[in-house]
């Protein structure tokens, strides 16, 4: 709080002021008052008024100053009445109660749009939860009579199966205490579970899947981890290489303090301008646009989901050559304690 700017606002009751003290001081001398008490009453005049002004301003400055910084330092500045006292001066204990009432009704918008957003997602689980069941009655039907479904009808009820699966993770990596459980989890089952499910894709698009000392075990939640491997490992058949033997390699490197999934294909690869912004949502980038329609989600959801198990996943990749994926878990003691 500046004291020029406040004396500044304090300026029409300067003048104000001032104009009294004139208007009295030609009363004294129209009535001849003596010039030693004129003086006396000026010197004691101005001294009131500069003390009324300071002890007013030194009394607000520590209230304002405390409240903006306390605004400035706060990741969530909504919280900053909580962080200060209610002030002794009227003008401050208005702008107390005027604070503490938004920030009320801020409380209890917020509450229910959350409970809207709850009871919309809760929906939506449901909904999807209630679609699978078509859709895997349609892939049973569809595999039991290939003469009557097509290569293209499967493909399409693949891209529906991937994109419903999308959106239930997308919800649950918002809400992970709903289905959110880290146990330790052998990599090869999970690995050979996401290949049985690209079975169909891998066969079409001839693209030969290398398992390579994937005999550890993580702690992790298996279904995300499942979903996330799904999402690297449909990218690689959507990006293949249409002249060339095409594979997707998944290896284990296992390090004293973490142990490192990778993935790797030679496929089209990932141009270096894009590389950075793989994981925002919505991206999809040059290939997305020019390859096949996409959504820019998969890799989105992947790399929330990772965040919220605390891995961590990385990409690295050479335009025309190879897209190699690394999903990075760490080697917690905890965990072992805990069990």
């Amino acid at each position: 709080m500046k004291i020029s700017l406040f004396f500044k606002d304090k300026m029409p009751s300067f003048i104000l002021s001032t104009s009294f003290y004139l208007i009295t001081l030609l009363m004294f001398l129209a009535f001849k008052i003596d010039s030693s008490l004129i003086i006396v009453f000026s010197i004691s005049f101005f001294l009131l008024l500069l003390s009324l002004f300071l002890i007013s301003y030194f009394k607000k400055k520590s209230f304002y100053n405390q409240l903006l910084f306390n605004i400035e330092n706060l990741d969530k500045s909504y919280l900053v009445l909580e962080t200060i006292n209610k002030p002794n001066f009227y003008e401050g204990k208005l702008l107390y109660q005027a604070l503490y009432d938004i920030n009320k009704s801020m409380s209890e918008n917020i509450k229910s749009f959350s409970l809207q957003t709850t009871d919309f997602k809760q929906y939506i689980e449901m909904w999807i939860h209630e679609i699978k069941i078509p859709i895997s009655s349609l892939n049973i039907m569809a595999h039991n009579h290939k003469d009557k479904f097509d290569k293209k009808t499967l493909k399409q009820l693949k891209k529906i199966e991937n994109y419903v699966d999308q959106v239930l993770y997308y919800v649950r990596s918002n809400n992970p205490e709903k289905d959110y459980l880290i146990n330790e989890v052998e990599l090869n089952k999970v690995i050979m579970n996401v290949a049985l499910k690209n079975k169909d894709s891998l066969l079409e698009q001839k693209i030969d899947f290398i398992v390579s000392n994937i005999n550890n075990k993580v702690y992790t939640d298996s279904k995300w981890l499942e979903f996330i491997l799904n999402q690297i490992i449909n990218n690689s058949i959507k990006y293949k290489k249409e002249t060339t033997n095409s594979y997707i390699k998944v290896e284990v490197i296992e390090e004293s303090d973490k142990t490192i999934l990778t993935i790797t294909d030679n496929g089209i690869g990932i141009p270096t301008i894009d590389l950075p912004r793989v994981f925002e949502k919505t991206f999809t980038g040059n290939n997305g646009r020019l390859k096949t329609k996409s959504t820019g989600m998969g890799l989105f959801i992947a790399k929330n989901l990772c965040n919220k198990l605390g891995h961590k996943i990385n990409i690295e990749s050479k335009e025309g050559e190879y897209t190699k994926v690394f999903i990075i878990f760490s080697k917690n003691k905890y965990y072992e304690v805990a069990r």
